[in-house]
C-alpha cells in the first residue's frame, strides 16, 4: 500500500459548517475528510486527516509526515499568516506540499494577504471552498508522480 497523503488542518476548522458560513460554506470538516479520502483512494492513496487548534501539534504532525507520508496538504488557517515554525517544518518535510484555503485570502483583510506557508508549498489552491481539497488531492498525486518519475 502507498504511503498516505497527510491532510493537516489548523485552528477553528473544526467549526466548519457553523462558523461564518458566508465565508467558509456549510460543508463540515468531516464531509471534507470523506471527500478527500474518496478522491485519494481513487488515486491509490490513503489519507491521514487531522485538525488541531495548536501550532506545535501541526509541527509534530509535519515531522511525522516526513517519515511516513507521500505528500502534505495543509490548511494552516490563521497560522498561515503568523507561523514561521510551521513554515520551517514544511520546508523540512522534503515531500510535495500543497497549501489549501477555503476562501480567497486576497479578497479578505489585508493581514490575510501573506502566507508563510506559500513559500514552502509546491502549489496553492484557494477560494474554491470545500472543492479545493479535492483539487489539492489531485495536485498532490500529480506531484508525487512527478517526484517518482
Amino acid at each position: 500500500m502507498s504511503k498516505p497523503i497527510y491532510i493537516l488542518n489548523g485552528p477553528n476548522l473544526n467549526l466548519l459548517g457553523k462558523r461564518e458560513p458566508d465565508i467558509y460554506g456549510l460543508t463540515t470538516l468531516a464531509e471534507i475528510e470523506a471527500m478527500s479520502a474518496a478522491r485519494a483512494k481513487s488515486g491509490g492513496f490513503p489519507v491521514v486527516f487531522r485538525q488541531t487548534n495548536r501550532e506545535g501539534e501541526l509541527v509534530e504532525w509535519l515531522h511525522e509526515a516526513r517519515d511516513h507520508g507521500a505528500a502534505v496538504i495543509i490548511n494552516a488557517a490563521g497560522y498561515s499568516h503568523t507561523s514561521i515554525a510551521i513554515h520551517d517544518a514544511l520546508k523540512a518535510v522534503d515531500l510535495p506540499v500543497v497549501e489549501v484555503h477555503l476562501s480567497n485570502t486576497h479578497r479578505r483583510e489585508s493581514f490575510r494577504h501573506h502566507s508563510y506557508m506559500s513559500a514552502a508549498a509546491d502549489g496553492i489552491i484557494m477560494g474554491l471552498g470545500a472543492k479545493g481539497y479535492e483539487l489539492a488531492v489531485d495536485a498532490a498525486i500529480a506531484l508525487i508522480a512527478k517526484a517518482s518519475a
